[in-house]
């Protein structure tokens, strides 16, 4: 199967990250699927912004309000995630990296992933592990991933351990030992962020399910030219 090519923070490299822009562009740079960020605000407003801070303002701190006037780099407002899964073309597939979320404001999280146009399109995955496992446990059948950057002693137990069944691994800590323990225990291994091509190779060649990148269209053709067919 080939793996997935997931637009990181959208189509980044040609658009500011985690902007409607990025999102919009993913589709057409051959994405099959777009990765994002999520705060909660302190009133529980789901923010789209990798860092914690929006131009020295804290997210987590902060009221949906205070944060309205804010703009990106790209002059666009930063995006709920509300905002943003319009942004993005419903065919494609939608990780959402959890960053911050109090358990207060779960089940904002599934409603807006129940009303956006990807609804069963959604996946969560975090560094947080116990978000991921908590959500898990409030809604099983949601897609989730635990986010790592160093090598793993125990890969199994830390998705048995959360429930969840994709690891989101560094791009140089994954080898072949790491891939086939994953995949023969029945579980998917992401890799991020990819942007070299070569590099890309590397890890189709050892049979990763998705490749997270920057630049989703370099991907693609590093992708379609592996033969095989498209991963579901």
């Amino acid at each position: 199967m080939k793996p997935l090519v997931i637009a990181h923070r959208g189509a980044s490299g040609y658009e500011y990250e985690n902007s409607r822009a990025a999102f919009r562009a993913a589709a057409g740079r051959g994405a099959d699927a777009v990765e994002l960020d999520v705060h909660a605000t302190l009133d529980g407003a789901l923010i789209v912004h990798h860092d914690e801070s929006v131009n020295g303002t804290s997210i987590t701190r902060s009221t949906a309000a205070h944060l309205e006037a804010l703009r990106l780099p790209n002059g666009e407002p930063v995006p709920t995630l509300a905002q943003a899964l319009d942004a993005i073309d419903p065919k494609l597939q939608v990780f959402v990296e959890v960053k911050s979320l109090p358990p207060k404001f779960d089940g904002r999280l599934f409603a807006t992933l129940d009303q956006g146009s990807n609804k069963g399109r959604c996946a969560v995955h975090g560094f947080d592990h116990r978000i991921v496992s908590r959500l898990g446990m409030a809604r099983p059948a949601l897609p989730r991933g635990v986010l790592l950057s160093s090598y793993p002693i125990r890969p199994l137990e830390t998705l048995e351990d959360t429930g969840a069944t994709m690891l989101w691994e560094e791009r140089g800590m994954i080898d072949a030992a790491l891939v086939d323990a994953i995949h023969t225990a029945g579980y998917r291994v992401f890799a991020w962020t990819v942007n070299d091509e070569l590099e890309m190779r590397r890890l189709i060649a050892l049979e990763v399910d998705a490749l997270c990148t920057n630049y989703p269209d370099v991907a693609r053709r590093a992708v379609d030219g592996s033969g095989g067919a498209r991963a579901a």
